[in-house]
């Protein structure tokens, strides 16, 4: 296969050679052939040695690297990849569990796809043109490494590739048929996923540990689970015995999901009294109640997507959790998350300690947290690390 060749300026290719999956626009000094978005191509040093392969797009981002060898992207390729994956994950899941995430971008070389597994039916969400352009091929490859277990593959792209390239697309199921069931199991709790309208790919699988920590500090509880989406935190309160837990999120359909997934794991009247359900914007349902709680979560969505939005960000950050920080109970627990990428780590660390400073209240840090492990992060690419978490005592 005679592919377009992205030709490096000297010394732009030791980040390639250390094995990070994107080549930006700068680096590059010449482009040989007429590569359109979406294309594969191959990416060398100034003197013409090979460094890796991978999809173009004219942008920031010229190239998301998939492979560091030479290959051909064919079934053979994408089975052989994906089977080497789901060994890996068959390796790591819980019991009692039948959904998780089989394909995570750069953290398991497939930059630009997701791929998510929901008890036989997989979702798949690719962010790049060159990955959307390979869904028949990796379609093929997944019936290949799945055989029979496999029910179904839908396409659920369009919200997540280039605006003019969205526009010519539809999410559709890719294989399989359309009444496929969508109740899952996660440690053993029971939950309806929406992949066809639901956020993201349909559950936020990326917090099943946190979920089962949750559950560990929430017996004989009053809980807050704030922007609760389909009730995942909440399920796992009540199931842990918590004696009441009230569920927040501004949209009304997440609501409705969360009060039958509720219902889904106790029935009409095991929970009647120990779960209340609100649609109400987050920040002003803390303002509105001075209720405490003995185990707050604040699990919001990502609040900046761009370098730009960053300090509107943090300062979005800083009031959320100094207005959750005032509702704990003294001896209480706080689960505190950020899932924007731009903000790393020690920056939403620092802003937590800000807003414990704004409300008063004295704290002390229980435990970081993180991604499960079916939501690896390359050791060379620390931005796909991007869900931090602090569990934190509040006196």
């Amino acid at each position: 296969m005679n592919l377009p060749k992205i030709y490096l300026r000297p010394g732009r290719e030791e980040a390639i050679r250390r094995f990070h999956p994107w080549v930006f626009s700068g680096a590059v000094v010449r482009t040989e052939g007429e590569p359109q978005d979406g294309d594969v191509v191959e990416v060398l040093d100034k003197k013409g040695t090979y460094l890796a392969t991978g999809h173009f797009h004219n942008g920031s981002i010229l190239v998301r690297i998939f492979s560091f060898q030479p290959v051909i992207p064919d079934v053979a390729y994408w089975t052989a990849k994906l089977a080497a994956i789901r060994s890996i994950r068959t390796a790591i899941l819980p019991p009692d569990t039948n959904c998780y995430r089989l394909v995570h971008g750069e953290g398991d070389g497939c930059t630009g796809l997701i791929i998510d597994i929901y008890n036989g039916v997989a979702v798949l969400q690719a962010h790049s043109i060159g990955m959307h352009r390979e869904r028949n091929l990796i379609t093929e490859a997944l019936k290949n490494v799945f055989g029979e277990q496999l029910l179904a593959v839908y396409d659920k792209s369009a919200e997540t590739l280039p605006d003019d390239y969205a526009a010519t697309i539809q999410n559709a199921y890719r294989f399989g048929r359309a009444d496929v069931p969508h109740e899952v199991m996660e440690n053993g709790h029971r939950f309806l996923v929406d992949w066809i309208t639901g956020q993201k790919t349909g559950f936020f699988l990326d917090q099943r540990d946190n979920r089962k920590l949750l559950a560990h500090y929430s017996a004989g509880k009053k809980v807050l689970n704030a922007f609760c989406y389909s009730g995942g935190f909440s399920v796992y309160a009540l199931k842990a015995g918590a004696t009441l837990v009230h569920s927040v999120d501004a949209s009304q359909k997440a609501i409705d999901l969360t009060n039958r997934n509720v219902s889904l794991n106790f029935g009409e009247t095991d929970v009647a009294n120990r779960h209340e359900a609100y649609a109400d914007d987050v920040m002003k349902y803390l303002h509105a109640h001075d209720d405490q709680y003995d185990v707050v979560v604040l699990d919001p969505p990502a609040y900046a997507k761009s370098l730009s939005a960053r300090h509107r960000a943090v300062q979005g950050y800083k009031r959320l959790n100094a207005e959750g920080l005032r509702r704990v109970a003294k001896g209480g627990i706080l689960f505190t998350f950020s899932c924007s990428q731009v903000i790393d780590r020690e920056l939403f660390y620092n802003t937590v300690v800000a807003a414990a400073i704004e409300a008063g209240r004295q704290v002390r840090v229980l435990h970081h947290l993180s991604q499960p492990a079916d939501h690896p992060v390359n050791l060379f690419h620390p931005e796909g690390g991007y869900l931090k978490g602090l569990v934190l005592w509040v006196e």
